[in-house]
């Protein structure tokens, strides 16, 4: 009897041990939020400077009008940032997104806590705290505008930093390398030069410049009908655009992307094979756009 006992005990501490892991959904919704689409991102923008951060861009995703990212940083979450040498400076920009459905107005933000595991995860060596401190930052500056709700799926904490959406695909720490340039300030030329004429149908949201460092980080809208936004956001869901825009990261003299495999899978972590078996030529495009931004004329 007292074995069947312990027994029985063994097992409901496995369930609850099981049951007590912390999961993290890739955004909040803020509910409660009233006000036009464009009264909203005043409220938005106010928010953000009263919390510390600023503004460094925003843009239409799929060129639609009807929904808006507004991305923002702050020193302290830069200098955090640079405390990870791979790529870290990748989650130095936060987003918050407005959805104007006419009849209604969502707003949500990118999960910051949910981001940094998976960038930084790898990487922590005493920074836990920091990443911590820094996520409810973000969260207590819009909660201050409505009820944060979580959505857009579920992945355990502790899976955020080896994320991979299953056997075979990609990790953080396998990014595409799009070019690699004789020195920091001619990728940098090239690559805002490339932006700056709109190459690819392509718009610069924003450039995140570490100088000293030589890290430089564009945000890019990607405006292709065909192969862009506006083809592979009704298939996957245009709900999850707070993670958008796309980037490139310039460190050094190498430029490199997050693959589209691995990026697409950790912002929409609910999708199903035969959801992403319809954008399989996605990862590919996107790969080709931002490759052909770090190309002069004469390399095309």
């Amino acid at each position: 009897m007292k074995n069947i006992v312990l027994i029985i005990g063994l097992l409901l501490f496995m369930v609850n041990t099981s049951t007590s892991q912390e999961v993290l959904s890739p955004y909040f919704e803020i509910t409660g939020v009233k006000g036009s689409a464009g009264e909203i991102k005043s409220q938005l923008t106010e928010a953000i400077s009263n919390g510390g951060f600023e503004v460094i861009g925003a843009y239409h995703p799929a060129n639609n009008k009807n929904f808006t990212v507004v991305c923002f940083t702050s020193e302290a979450l830069k200098n955090l940032s640079l405390q990870f040498e791979d790529r870290g400076t990748l989650a130095s920009v936060l987003k918050a997104v407005i959805i104007d459905n006419n009849d209604t107005v969502t707003v949500s933000i990118l999960n910051p806590e949910y981001m940094f595991l998976a960038y930084w995860g790898q990487q922590l060596d005493g920074q836990e705290k920091q990443l911590k401190e820094m996520s409810e930052k973000v969260k207590n500056i819009f909660s201050s505008l409505g009820k944060l709700e979580p959505f857009g799926g579920e992945v355990e904490a502790e899976d955020l930093p080896d994320y991979r959406y299953m056997m075979m695909m990609p990790y953080f720490d396998d990014p595409e390398e799009l070019n690699e340039f004789e020195s920091f300030e001619q990728g940098l030329e090239i690559i805002r030069k490339n932006l700056n004429e709109g190459k690819g149908k392509t718009i610069k949201v924003y450039e995140q410049l570490f100088e000293s460092e030589k890290i430089a980080v564009f945000g890019v809208g990607l405006n292709d009908v065909e192969e862009g936004e506006a083809h592979f956001l009704p298939i996957i869901g245009e709900g999850n655009i707070a993670n958008l825009p796309y980037e490139i990261i310039l460190q050094g003299k190498e430029a490199t992307m997050l693959h589209g495999k691995y990026r697409i899978a950790l912002y929409w972590p609910e999708l199903k094979m035969g959801q992403f078996m319809k954008i399989s030529s996605t990862p590919g495009n996107i790969e080709d756009v931002m490759e052909a931004l770090t190309k002069d004329g004469d390399d095309d």
